[in-house]
């Protein structure tokens, strides 16, 4: 089995920050929970949850908490593939909900910095 780099394990969310967004999330999809376009959700992709990057993995975003969100299949692939022309527009609820929940909330502070 190969190493991961240092910084391929910082782009993961670990156990505990996983069991933090749950518990903040309240154990449900944020998009659900708002009723964004639910008429595009089956309820099979709302059993399958899993936690949403707001920053990518592959533009450096960070696992930790304030850079993720719980969300059902059917929204996360929604905010992933930006199908409908969506993407723009959960991005801003996404950062929107992650800044009411983080008073000193900061992009910046989302991306993996070698440095850092």
């Amino acid at each position: 089995m190969s190493k991961m780099s240092k910084q391929a394990r910082a782009r993961e969310f670990n156990a505990a920050s996983r069991q933090s967004i749950k518990e903040r999330d309240l154990y449900q999809c944020i998009f659900c929970r708002m009723g964004y376009h639910m008429e595009d959700v089956t309820w099979y992709g709302q059993q399958l949850q899993s936690i949403m990057h707001y920053i990518p993995r592959s533009r450096g975003g960070l696992g930790i908490p304030q850079n993720g969100a719980l969300g059902c299949q059917s929204h996360h692939e929604m905010l992933d593939n930006g199908n409908k022309g969506r993407r723009e527009e959960m991005l801003q609820l996404f950062r929107a909900y992650l800044q009411d929940h983080y008073p000193d909330w900061s992009e910046d502070a989302l991306t993996y910095n070698k440095w850092g």
